[in-house]
């Protein structure tokens, strides 16, 4: 059997499909690039001299670990100078990097998380990186672009995907037409398509959370989990199994392979803010390929996809995979 690479599928779901222009496939193409350099550098490790911290902090506050800047340069210089984007965010940059005026501008916004999962890269545990592709605003060729142009709800994302450097390094990607899973081929150097139309099963006997944070939670989280702990003889009526990895990539890579349910939701710890994760660099785009896999995703109470955004770094809680288990902590919240 001849085998697909990723420039393939694209083509093919250019051509045969129509579900997406050249410009976002050329695109995705550069960023696939970028994450295979990524990977690289993650490999390495100590070798690279790339672990550690550095004596510098994200606009989040949090220390920048050495990977997290090298990714996010990787990044930026593989997509500011082909033509096809107009910006790009960063979780780890303040405000947007537009496209220098040396270089012809797109029609596109690229935002990403440039290495999901930092706490774990130390300590060799799959981290990943997470990007999503938005259409500027028609103008935009005549004007600068400024943060608002890319506060657009997820629902309107063209594209969303993750790497995640394991043992194999996988690339999951959505254009809107499903969910398609790649392996790189190290002595290649090529992506090649290996899980076609990925499916989240509707029901699961797994969760993840941080148990630690449990004296935090909201009541309804409390309520789902206590019965998920009860086992057959609670009100669930079946045994559940507890996995946390704590690099939302991997936790969410695991739900699109086998299903289950990933919530890092509000709680009391920092009650002003209504979430852990970012909702532009981390829920949109896990969001828009968990239900293109037939899952679901909310804030506890609203479809995370039409959440209009109203900051680039806003934070948001996040319950999402198999659906008949997000239905329920949805319903619980709601109650």
């Amino acid at each position: 059997m001849k085998r697909k690479t990723l420039t393939q599928f694209l083509i093919e779901q250019q051509r045969e499909h129509a579900a997406l222009p050249a410009e976002v496939r050329l695109l995705i193409e550069v960023v696939a690039r970028a994450c295979k350099a990524i990977g690289h550098a993650v490999g390495k490790g100590a070798l690279g001299g790339v672990l550690g911290s550095l004596e510098s902090e994200n606009v989040q506050g949090e220390v920048q670990k050495k990977l997290d800047v090298l990714s996010n340069e990787i990044l930026i210089e593989a997509n500011e100078w082909g033509g096809h984007l107009a910006a790009m965010a960063s979780e780890e940059m303040e405000t947007i990097h537009r496209i220098p005026n040396r270089y012809p501008k797109g029609e596109y916004l690229l935002l990403f998380d440039p290495l999901d999962g930092s706490s774990n890269i130390d300590v060799n545990v799959s981290i990943g990186t997470i990007f999503s592709v938005l259409r500027a605003p028609r103008d935009s060729a005549e004007r600068d672009l400024t943060e608002q142009d890319f506060l657009q709800p997820g629902s309107q994302q063209v594209a969303a995907g993750y790497a995640v450097y394991g043992p194999q390094t996988s690339l999951v990607l959505t254009v809107g037409s499903g969910v398609f899973g790649f392996t790189l081929d190290r002595e290649m150097g090529s992506w090649v398509l290996t899980h076609e139309h990925i499916r989240i099963p509707e029901d699961t006997r797994e969760f993840a959370i941080n148990m630690s944070n449990m004296r935090h939670w909201a009541p309804p989280v409390r309520r789902y989990i206590d019965e998920c702990l009860a086992g057959t003889t609670g009100p669930r009526g079946k045994d559940f199994n507890m996995r946390w990895i704590a690099s939302m990539v991997a936790d969410v890579h695991r739900v699109l392979t086998r299903g289950g349910i990933f919530m890092y939701p509000w709680d009391a710890r920092e009650p002003s803010k209504p979430g852990k994760l970012r909702l532009m660099y981390e829920a949109n785009p896990m969001s828009m390929l968990v239900e293109q896999a037939g899952g679901a995703a909310t804030d506890g109470t609203r479809r995370i996809l039409d959440i209009q955004p109203t900051a680039l770094h806003q934070r948001v809680g996040v319950v999402l995979g198999s659906r008949n288990e997000v239905e329920l902590v949805t319903r619980y919240h709601r109650e």
